[in-house]
């Protein structure tokens, strides 16, 4: 495992960040009725994502940093569904379901291999 030293390194955080960015640009064309509603929820989630990555990079135990990785798993899946219920409200259109959905699939993929690294790491950063 390569060791970093800012969480701005990994590169699971690197594409939460790119999928934040765009859920705020998708989100600002979403209903004004829903500043409260989705878009709020969605941008939300969304950013506890990238947060929980951040917070957990500094966390000593193992259990401890895996803790807020499995908190950002599962705002990955309740991003998922908020992509879900935007395209069936058609607050957007197929291009931006396919483009949201790829962004959380890869940052699906790169934080559960985040999370296996420090699973079978050997101790180091740990």
């Amino acid at each position: 495992m390569e060791l970093t030293f800012s969480f701005e390194s990994i590169i699971a955080w690197q594409k939460a960040h790119a999928f934040v960015m765009l859920v705020y640009e998708i989100t600002q064309q979403f209903p004004i009725e829903e500043k409260f509603g989705l878009t709020s929820q969605f941008r939300r989630a969304a950013i506890s994502i990238e947060a929980n990555i951040a917070e957990g990079y500094k966390k000593i135990g193992r259990a401890d940093k895996l803790r807020f990785l499995n908190i950002a798993q599962g705002s990955v899946e309740e991003c998922r569904d908020y992509i879900i219920l935007s395209r069936d409200l058609k607050y957007i259109q197929a291009e931006q379901f396919c483009n949201l959905r790829d962004y959380i699939e890869e940052t699906s993929k790169l934080l559960n291999g985040y999370c296996n690294g420090i699973i079978k790491n050997n101790g180091i950063n740990d």
